[in-house]
């Protein structure tokens, strides 16, 4: 059931496999010396899919395992999960930062639970089939948010989503997809019943807030890892009635190496999790997106400063 359930939420599992093969020419190379004393035996290899965020949890999981004398290397910006999933099965990859909500909608097509533990039980068993375990949950998460403008939420006493039905006319502003996903606009019309909501598709962030500032848009999405959020000059609505499922970020581990490796390798992995929060993961994203600061060396500073390398 779970090889099954797999293939046919991935897509097109043919031309994933035929892609991830050239996976060992993708992303960075093998791991840097570690100071430690080397466990030995071969590297845990340790992936991201192509955005910032996942690559600097890959560059934070994989510093931590070095500078404890595990051997990694990484593949780094390979994609998405239909590349990713078949690689990780295979063992070709053993080690992904994870996000729950997604990990179960996404990678396996299923209604995920509303919390974190929930989701993280959830996800386990969907995985075990496929030879792959689940560590600690962290408490950052990476999900969406709803922005609107200050000076607005202030005057007209908007705290949570459910308020826009104060207003005449909300313009919600998010990327093609949102208007039919339940988290979004299909969630503002179907469960917090705003009669008064229109949607615009605007792709990217820049412009999305470009029109939020402009009043072009009352409200946009955007992830709760974003600099943006920190402005000042934008609130987060309260989702009160909650179309957002938790998001966490979980460590997906080869079943082969947790059982390998043991406990110790597990407890310098959820050392790691158990120190990162929403804030700080968005603080790292930051510095790389905003201050051009390699990945691995904002990793490196953040594993260092918590006393975890």
């Amino acid at each position: 059931m779970g090889n099954v359930g797999w293939s046919r939420n991935i897509g097109a599992v043919a031309l994933a496999l035929a892609a991830a093969a050239g996976i060992a020419a993708c992303g960075g190379g093998g791991g840097t010396q570690s100071s430690a004393e080397s466990k030995g035996g071969a590297p845990v290899v340790v992936a991201s899919f192509n955005f910032t965020d996942s690559q600097v949890l890959a560059e934070v999981y994989a510093g931590a395992l070095e500078a404890k004398g595990y051997p990694v290397t990484r593949k780094l910006n390979l994609g998405s999960r239909e590349l990713i999933y078949p690689s990780l099965k295979s063992g070709e990859l053993q080690f992904v930062p994870e996000y729950q909500g997604a990990a179960i909608t996404t990678g396996f097509g299923q209604v995920a639970a509303k919390d974190a533990e929930g989701q993280h039980q959830q996800l386990a068993k969907l995985f075990e089939p496929e030879g792959i375990g689940l560590l600690n949950y962290a408490p950052a998460e990476d999900k969406d948010v709803f922005l609107v403008k200050a000076d607005l939420a202030k005057s007209q006493g908007i705290a949570t989503i459910s308020d826009l039905k104060k207003l005449d006319k909300v313009v919600l502003a998010g990327g093609p997809e949102c208007e039919k996903r339940l988290p979004c606009f299909r969630g503002f019309k179907e469960v917090y019943q705003l009669t008064n909501a229109t949607f615009q598709t605007v792709q990217e962030i820049g412009p999305r807030v470009r029109q939020l500032d402009s009043g072009a848009a009352t409200v946009i999405p955007v992830t709760s890892v974003s600099p943006v959020v920190d402005d000042p000059k934008y609130v987060v609505l309260k989702d009160d009635l909650g179309i957002e499922p938790a998001q966490n970020v979980v460590p997906a581990v080869s079943r082969k190496v947790l059982d390998e490796r043991g406990a110790d390798f597990a407890n310098v992995v959820n050392a790691v999790s158990a120190k990162l929060t929403t804030d700080e993961l968005r603080q790292l994203n930051s510095r790389v997106d905003s201050d051009g600061e390699p990945a691995a060396d904002v990793a490196k500073d953040w594993l260092s400063k918590q006393g975890l390398a």
